[in-house]
């Protein structure tokens, strides 16, 4: 009897996390086990958003199945900070953990980056003991990332990140991104041939939710009838630049505006962003939620928050949107014009864009949808709309289980340059 395809997933996030690439890494793994392939990854503990493994460190090493899932967790180093060279640090600890597992015989393994830089130590990895084909999975960009960010050196760190991700990515048999503009850059920045590049959205990875009482989890959170509730849910980190949402609420209770902001979730920027905020009543903090609540509370919202730090345009697809959109609820978007995050809200049609750093713009947005809810229920509908037609998880896995079954089964050509070279 002939044994199905194996696949070998290799990231640093997995469920349960529940916000950042986490959700797609174990979607898709899931969706090719009930393809039928068989399906291992090997990743590390839950400690994402809050960079840390909670009270007691978990144990080098676990593995066990996870809805037929065959998962291996190995520990790697924290970061002290989540940035910089304690994170590049961090990745290598990871990718060197992962580098000393049992590689076995997989027809095809899948690298997800970010990491990128644990997917360089095992891309050398699977380079060197056998012929494996590779797809990297890009779901930020590193080097933009770097450049918008502005961390460390600039023309250093940038162009050492960079050459280690042109190398990956040209190294790779197949590249999976997430979207048109990031298919772009790798063909026009980094050189990685367009043949071997494919456009896989993230999707929507929230089902609808049960009928619930929005009014009564309104009031289970302190927010009441009048308030207008500005909620922003994922990542508190230096890419969000959320003293700017304190600063537009220190405007609301200045102004007397119903408007409050909500922040939902954890991340590296959280301690400070408490201090900052605690007088101002027109703000308030709420820790990571179960994914029991987690739509109710985004569909129990007023208006939903993307705010990204001014310069920040193409290194990611903020990965918040696709559950805004399944909240059915007006986006205000404070970003850059001409990026990434302002395309997806007007191709959906699913909210407004102001000046990323603009306080009192962003409270304006939000008075003039507290002021017009005719126009913040149409946004809402075609936000979910463009969720149900463009953002569908079968037909993401759809596209990715065609690429992977063209490489099983050679029908993918091998464009890998292969011999280190484009490190130069």
């Amino acid at each position: 009897m002939t044994k199905a395809p194996a696949v070998l997933l290799v990231g640093l996030n997995y469920t349960p996390e529940p916000t950042g690439v986490a959700p797609y890494t174990s979607g898709l793994a899931r969706s090719l086990v009930r393809e039928g392939l068989r399906t291992r990854v090997i990743t590390s503990f839950p400690h994402y958003p809050q960079w840390s493994f909670g009270p007691e460190a978990p144990p080098r090493f676990d593995r066990r199945s996870e809805e037929g899932v065959v998962v291996e967790r190995r520990r790697h180093m924290l970061p002290r900070r989540p940035g910089g060279l304690w994170r590049a640090l961090s990745e290598i600890t990871f990718g060197l953990a992962a580098a000393r597992s049992r590689i076995g015989r997989p027809d095809v393994a899948i690298l997800v980056s970010p990491a990128l830089l644990s997917s360089a130590v095992f891309l050398v990895r699977l380079r060197l003991k056998r012929r494996v084909p590779v797809v990297v999975w890009v779901q930020d960009l590193y080097s933009l990332g770097l450049r918008e960010l502005s961390e460390g050196s600039p023309r250093v760190a940038g162009r050492a990140v960079a050459a280690v991700e042109r190398w990956v990515l040209r190294n790779a048999d197949a590249v999976v991104v997430i979207h048109e503009r990031f298919k772009q850059t790798l063909e026009d920045e980094l050189g990685v041939n367009p043949a071997k590049v494919t456009v896989v959205r993230n999707w929507s990875h929230l089902e609808d939710g049960h009928p619930t009482d929005l009014g009564a989890l309104r009031r289970s959170l302190g927010w009441s009838d009048d308030d207008f509730v500005v909620l922003h849910a994922g990542n508190m980190g230096l890419k969000q630049d959320l003293f700017n949402v304190v600063n537009a609420a220190k405007e609301a209770d200045a102004s007397g505006s119903a408007v409050r902001f909500v922040l939902v979730g954890d991340g590296s920027q959280r301690a400070a962003l408490e201090a900052a905020s605690a007088d101002v009543s027109a703000m308030s903090i709420i820790g990571p939620l179960s994914a029991e609540i987690f739509q109710d509370v985004l569909r129990a919202a007023d208006a939903l928050l993307v705010n990204e730090r001014a310069g920040v345009t193409g290194m990611a697809v903020p990965s918040k949107l696709t559950s805004y959109f399944s909240a059915g609820r007006p986006v205000i978007a404070a970003t850059d014009a001409g990026g990434i995050t302002e395309s997806e809200i007007h191709l959906a049609g699913a909210g407004v864009v102001v000046t990323a750093g603009d306080p009192l713009a962003l409270l304006r947005a939000a008075e003039q949808l507290r002021s017009d809810p005719g126009r913040a229920a149409q946004l809402g509908s075609s936000g979910r709309r463009f969720r149900i037609n463009a953002l569908s998880a079968d037909a993401s896995f759809r596209k990715f289980r065609n690429l992977l079954d063209g490489i099983i089964h050679g029908r993918w050509p091998i464009t890998s340059t292969g011999n280190g070279s484009d490190l130069d």
